[in-house]
């Protein structure tokens, strides 16, 4: 087994290595086919490794692979911990990387970075892989930096657009704000544990959750609360959630494979697994889920009123990816765990087919992203429409559609919980339904229905995307229509995480929702009792009647509601304090600094300061060197005389 899981991480790192540093040699057609064949042993292997341990019953894998440094009794080790949590995600990782890899072949085939292009996306797939195949934070923390580092490498792939580069920088530094909080909770399992082993940490966790730590004079904080939200925070980083959203909208910036991986398989699903493989530590705090549940919940409903005003076709998906990503955040809030990853992993089969579908318009429009130039793609290109429209009902959480699967058990989940904060996660995503519907349908008529909008040459040239761009968005959309029917009952309601999730018995909210499944068929049929269908037809019907039969109606709503609009189109301004009061006030105590410490103190008074004393001093002494004799006998006759003084009066 140790030599099967070695290898699903070292081929794709193989294969990138091997397109960075010998592109040139290899080629463009070397550089693609020895990347994607890294990354579809990995998938082979992993899907290997899944019938092993999910069908076999093979045990889970829990063991060190190397041994790197050993200080102060604290070992720092690779090793690999592969569970049923793992080898799902490791077969999602894959299956999602190896199907961008192909649909890159022809979305990247006349750019200049092909080659560097393919190394990327295989390193991300390694970085990834990394992350969730550890057995401790070490490996951990380098597969999380490793995808932020690469997600910051592709974001910047075009870095000669000015717009690309701030992109990719304000990725990197709202990041580091949250991995420096994922820092620091690594740092408080430390302290208590002395280890860096995941086993370690949840023996230990009932002593952590027994301490304190006094953060402010007189005020005592439990122990473990501190360390599982200053963990949280390094996932409110990764995966988007508000306040450290900001950075993954203009992510957009990048190639749209890129966008895909990032949204769909890597990057941002990082912070959902790592809050899940910890549940046995977030369990053991109330204060910490509650945390988890208030923001998640307030990603999912605000970032998704964004989406409704953007015009951009793939921020528009970014704006869902954000709001999804709350709702994968609240279920983690509620202890629903299994909910969490069972809808990141529907997710990452639809937000990637409509990702890669939105890169398919963008190729046929001549890389035209302004959905208000499209319209009428629909008959143009037959297959991209049909792949967004399955995207889109998956979303949206259609009956049957495998996001209806996860969407819905995680709603009525958050309905279970009496955690604080239940009640208004449970009004957020719940509302977030209609306002799902709203702007996905908005998009999907605005970009392939009513009228073309688009200028006379694009319209004469408009043509469906070759095959190696069509054949992803078809094989990303089966699993997008059929997956939650063989999954929803053993992976949300069965023990498929038994051992790898910990959920206390007072938090078991998916027991009470599972007490009444019978089935994925009586599954949809009791959708047809509850509010999120109709939410979700209501959300359909009004992006119909708004955007297709009466579209003077959202200019009048825009002028009316001028205040509103100017909120979400400035996206609460969060862009604007940041870069006008972190970023301004960080740039004016760093001139401060300068000025006063550097200028003044450093250089005025150390260097320059000292440099003038000492000619000062100089000048001064100079005038006792006279060169006369008679100076040099009167100045000894005068010291000598003050020394007599000075011994006679102490007598």
């Amino acid at each position: 087994m140790q030599n099967v899981l070695l290898g699903i991480v070292l081929a794709p790192l193989i294969a990138a290595l091997i397109a960075g540093l010998f592109g040139k040699l290899i080629g463009r057609a070397g550089a693609h086919t020895v990347t994607i064949l890294g990354v579809a042993i990995s998938f082979a292997l992993s899907l290997w490794v899944f019938k092993a341990q999910v069908f076999d019953g093979a045990p889970t894998f829990n063991a060190p692979i190397y041994t790197w440094l050993v200080s102060d009794g604290i070992r720092m080790q690779l090793g690999f911990l592969v569970d049923h949590l793992t080898v799902l995600m490791m077969v999602v990782v894959t299956f999602v990387s190896l199907m961008v890899h192909v649909y890159t072949i022809g979305y990247m085939h006349d750019d200049d970075g092909y080659q560097r292009f393919f190394a990327y996306i295989s390193l991300f797939t390694f970085a990834m892989l990394s992350l969730v195949m550890s057995n401790n934070f070490l490996q951990l923390f380098f597969g999380w930096e490793a995808v932020g580092l690469v997600s910051y490498l592709l974001i910047g792939f075009w870095f000669k657009r000015p717009t690309a580069i701030f992109a990719n920088l304000k990725a990197f530094l709202v990041n580091r704000v949250g991995d420096f909080g994922f820092l620091l909770g690594i740092a408080g399992i430390v302290y208590f544990t002395g280890s860096l082993d995941y086993q370690t940490a949840f023996h230990f966790a009932p002593v952590m959750a027994a301490s304190t730590f006094t953060l402010f004079e007189g005020q005592a904080w439990n122990g473990m609360t501190v360390i599982c939200i200053c963990l949280f925070v390094g996932a409110m980083g990764k995966s988007a959630q508000v306040p450290l959203h900001v950075w993954l909208p203009d992510s957009m910036e990048g190639p749209t494979p890129i966008s895909a991986l990032i949204h769909a398989a890597t990057m941002v699903t990082a912070g959902i697994f790592m809050v899940a493989r910890m549940s046995p530590l977030f369990e053991l705090s109330p204060t910490a889920l509650s945390f988890v549940l208030v923001i998640g919940a307030t990603t999912a409903l605000f970032m998704g009123f964004l989406g409704i005003v953007n015009n951009d076709i793939k921020r528009v998906i970014a704006y869902s990816t954000l709001s999804q990503l709350g709702y994968m955040t609240v279920a983690l809030g509620v202890s629903a765990y299994g909910a969490g990853i069972f809808h990141l992993m529907t997710h990452a089969f639809f937000k990637a087919l409509l990702f890669l579908a939105a890169g398919s318009v963008i190729i046929a429009m001549h890389h035209e992203q302004d959905m208000r130039h499209m319209g009428g793609l629909r008959k143009h290109l037959p297959i991209t429409y049909w792949t967004s429209l399955i995207g889109a009902l998956a979303l949206i959480g259609f009956p049957g559609f495998s996001g209806f699967f996860s969407k819905d058990a995680l709603i009525e989940a958050v309905g279970e919980s009496h955690l604080a904060g239940a009640r208004y996660a449970e009004f957020c995503v719940t509302a977030g339904v209609f306002v799902t519907a709203l702007y996905t349908f908005r998009m999907i008529i605005m970009t392939f229905h009513g009228e073309e909008r688009m200028d006379a040459h694009t319209r004469e040239h408009l043509r469906e995307s070759p095959w190696v761009v069509t054949v992803p968005l078809i094989l990303l959309a089966i699993p997008s229509v059929v997956i939650g029917w063989f999954t929803v009952g053993p992976v949300l309601f069965g023990d498929f995480f038994h051992g790898a999730v910990v959920v206390r018995p007072a938090h078991d909210v998916l027991r009470a929702v599972g007490a009444d499944f019978h089935g994925p068929a009586g599954f949809v049929l009791k959708a047809f009792t509850g509010l999120p269908l109709y939410l979700a037809a209501a959300g359909v019907v009004s992006a119909w009647f708004l955007y297709l039969k009466r579209p003077d109606i959202p200019v009048m709503l825009r002028e009316r509601f001028a205040p509103v609009y100017r909120v979400l189109d400035n996206k609460y301004w969060f862009d604007w304090f940041n870069e006008h009061v972190i970023a301004s006030g960080s740039r004016s105590l760093g001139r401060l600094f300068w000025r006063v410490g550097d200028e003044m103190v450093i250089d005025g008074v150390l260097v320059n300061g000292s440099a003038r004393t000492v000619g000062w001093l100089a000048t001064v002494t100079r005038h006792v060197q006279s060169g006369y004799l008679y100076h040099y006998a009167f100045a000894m006759i005068i010291g000598l005389s003050a020394l007599l003084a000075y011994l006679l009066l102490r007598s």
